[in-house]
Protein backbone atom coordinates (compact mmCIF):
# COMPACT_ATOMS: atom_id res chain seq x y z
CA UNK A 1 0.00 0.00 0.00
CA UNK A 2 0.99 3.71 -0.88
CA UNK A 3 1.06 4.47 2.77
CA UNK A 4 4.00 1.86 3.53
CA UNK A 5 5.94 2.82 0.99
CA UNK A 6 9.12 4.82 1.87
CA UNK A 7 9.12 7.84 -0.08
CA UNK A 8 5.25 8.10 1.82
CA UNK A 9 7.04 7.60 4.63
CA UNK A 10 9.71 10.65 3.95
CA UNK A 11 6.57 13.04 2.67
CA UNK A 12 4.89 12.52 5.78
CA UNK A 13 8.17 13.36 7.85
CA UNK A 14 8.99 16.21 6.32
CA UNK A 15 5.61 17.56 6.33
CA UNK A 16 5.94 17.14 10.13
CA UNK A 17 9.41 18.64 10.52
CA UNK A 18 8.13 21.74 8.26
CA UNK A 19 4.92 22.04 11.17
CA UNK A 20 7.28 22.04 13.82
CA UNK A 21 9.72 24.32 12.20
CA UNK A 22 6.88 26.91 11.63
CA UNK A 23 5.71 26.25 15.10
CA UNK A 24 9.13 27.04 16.87
CA UNK A 25 9.56 30.00 14.76
CA UNK A 26 6.14 31.49 15.95
CA UNK A 27 6.82 30.80 19.42
CA UNK A 28 9.92 32.32 19.64
CA UNK A 29 8.43 35.55 17.85
CA UNK A 30 5.82 35.00 20.43
CA UNK A 31 8.08 35.20 23.23
CA UNK A 32 10.09 38.29 21.94
CA UNK A 33 6.91 40.22 21.61
CA UNK A 34 5.65 39.25 24.73
CA UNK A 35 9.25 40.32 26.68
CA UNK A 36 10.59 43.25 24.18
CA UNK A 37 6.67 44.76 22.86
CA UNK A 38 8.34 47.82 21.08
CA UNK A 39 11.12 45.70 19.62
CA UNK A 40 11.37 45.14 15.38
CA UNK A 41 11.42 41.57 15.02
CA UNK A 42 10.60 41.61 11.39
CA UNK A 43 14.52 40.69 10.91
CA UNK A 44 14.75 38.26 13.51
CA UNK A 45 11.66 36.40 11.67
CA UNK A 46 13.45 36.39 8.70
CA UNK A 47 16.75 35.13 9.93
CA UNK A 48 15.24 32.64 11.57
CA UNK A 49 13.27 31.16 8.50
CA UNK A 50 16.74 30.41 7.18
CA UNK A 51 17.16 28.69 9.87
CA UNK A 52 16.48 24.28 9.38
CA UNK A 53 17.65 22.38 12.52
CA UNK A 54 14.90 22.29 14.90
CA UNK A 55 17.54 21.83 17.47
CA UNK A 56 19.09 24.79 16.99
CA UNK A 57 15.11 26.32 16.86
CA UNK A 58 14.57 25.02 20.31
CA UNK A 59 17.39 26.58 21.42
CA UNK A 60 17.07 29.92 20.27
CA UNK A 61 13.33 29.60 21.59
CA UNK A 62 14.91 28.98 25.03
CA UNK A 63 16.97 32.01 24.47
CA UNK A 64 14.31 34.32 23.65
CA UNK A 65 12.58 33.15 26.86
CA UNK A 66 15.60 33.71 29.26
CA UNK A 67 17.51 36.70 27.43
CA UNK A 68 18.03 39.72 29.17
CA UNK A 69 17.10 41.98 26.79
CA UNK A 70 16.03 41.88 23.07
CA UNK A 71 20.21 42.74 21.60
CA UNK A 72 21.73 39.38 23.60
CA UNK A 73 18.87 37.52 21.74
CA UNK A 74 20.01 38.92 18.49
CA UNK A 75 23.72 38.35 19.57
CA UNK A 76 22.36 34.68 20.13
CA UNK A 77 20.74 35.02 16.95
CA UNK A 78 24.00 35.82 15.54
CA UNK A 79 26.16 33.49 17.15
Amino acid sequence: MMQESPFYQLVIQRGIEQGAREVSIKNILSALIARFPHSDTQHVEQALEAIFSLDRLTELHLTAIQTPSFEAFLQALDA
